[in-house]
């Protein structure tokens, strides 16, 4: 099959000096001038100037282009979703028959296809993780999806994400309102919590769907809410400080009216920063400067897609810079799209920032990473140097026509 193999990566990381460099670390150290990173074994083990490279080691010339940590590509369905309008090849969602309870232990990450042809078009620009989300099936609850490095692995690292989708969208599966969203989703923690009979015969949990739903309201992984309304939002706060969750706002695109409430309840926000008209009743307070009114009163902000992520994950800096060009600073920019994700997510000691231990995830840019006139000239993953060619690159060299004497649109 044209393509085939085009997700593989090397076998062995290569140990490798990159040399002046402006490196973005989205951490501590912020932005370093004509420095260096050295990495080893997979990974980051110095950053700093003139550092010497071990004998036989690879250099890369970096000439002051832009170094960075490899992006998040936001909640996708990149290697459980294949073509959108096939059915076969999409395992984002679960529907069971009518009369079947909510299903909080449904785990996209089960059905993640390594393979997928949507992996290297990531990474071709710069992506190197992502949130593998469940999409809502039969109920608002939709499960359970996790943390994906795209560097040919078939695993998730760190903890699962537990997925929520509250508001106007989901009105048809909580009884046509959604005040119905609340009262349903308080008897399922009361069955998590043991104050419902688990033998209750209205009761929406299986007995590993109790089991699973228990973990999270115990603090054990992170719920990430999908919700556009401030008054859906404000009744979110609620419920997540009087059950004691962790819980993360995804699109939010009224969040802004309740920024001080979410800072002080330490929420982080996965931003729609290209909402900027009210597309639904949920969406009348949808303003372009979202992601600069939320940071500007503390609130860690990163990004998110919503319609179509999995094969538009390259617009995610297209998404960062929009929020750069309405008020928010360039370095926050980056980080929601490197340190607060990995974070947020629970794989920050792994991933997100330029350091040393911290996993050799790296890309080299030809310009501002944030400015889409840029592109991404080399990625690494665990210090593998990924193949910089994805199935659409392919059928470019394959059948666009060699340059010739006239311009290409008078070609034969």
């Amino acid at each position: 099959m044209f393509g085939a193999g085009l997700s593989s990566v090397p076998a062995l990381a290569q140990d490798v000096l990159i040399r002046h460099a402006t490196v973005h670390t989205a951490g501590a150290q912020g932005t370093l001038q004509n420095a260096d990173v050295l990495v080893q074994g997979g990974l980051i083990r110095a950053v700093g100037s003139n550092l010497q490279a071990p004998a036989s080691i690879s250099v890369v010339e970096a000439e002051g282009r832009p170094l960075t940590p490899a992006f998040f590509g936001g909640i996708t369905e990149i290697g459980i979703e294949e073509v959108s309008g096939e059915s076969e090849t999409v395992d984002s969602a679960v529907t069971l028959a009518d009369g079947q309870p909510m299903r909080p232990e449904f785990d996209v990450t089960l059905a993640y296809n390594p393979e997928s042809v949507l992996v290297p078009v990531a990474r071709v620009e710069g992506i190197g993780f992502t949130l593998l989300g469940a999409g809502t099936g039969g109920s608002f609850i939709a499960g359970q999806g996790g943390v994906l490095r795209l560097d040919g692995g078939a695993d998730p690292i760190g903890p699962r994400v537990l997925f929520v989708k509250l508001g106007s969208d989901v009105l048809g599966k909580s009884g046509s309102s959604r005040a119905a969203q609340w009262m349903l989703l308080d008897q399922m923690v009361g069955e998590a919590r043991g104050r419902i009979a688990a033998d209750s015969p209205h009761a929406l949990l299986t007995p590993t769907g109790r089991a699973v739903l228990a973990r999270y309201l115990a603090g054990n992984g992170r719920i990430v809410v999908t919700v556009n309304r401030a008054a859906d939002i404000r009744q979110l706060l609620r419920w997540a400080q009087r059950e004691r969750v962790n819980i993360a706002i995804a699109s939010g695109v009224e969040a802004w009216k309740l920024a001080a409430e979410i800072a002080r309840a330490r929420v982080p926000v996965f931003v729609d920063a290209l909402a900027d008209l009210p597309g639904d009743f949920d969406q009348i307070g949808a303003t372009l400067e979202n992601a600069a009114r939320l940071h500007a009163a503390g609130v860690e902000v990163s990004f998110a897609q919503f319609g179509d992520a999995s094969h538009n994950a390259r617009k995610i800096r297209q998404y960062a810079g929009n929020a750069v060009a309405n008020g928010l600073p360039w370095e926050a920019g980056l980080e929601g799209l490197t340190r607060v994700p990995a974070q947020v997510l629970g794989v920050g000691e792994r991933l997100g920032t330029i350091a040393p231990g911290k996993l050799a995830d790296l890309v080299l840019w030809t310009g501002d990473p944030l400015d889409v006139a840029h592109v991404a000239t080399q990625l690494w993953l665990g210090g593998k140097p990924i193949p910089m060619r994805s199935r659409q690159t392919e059928l470019r060299d394959r059948y666009l026509p060699a340059a010739g004497p006239l311009p290409r649109a008078y070609a034969p």
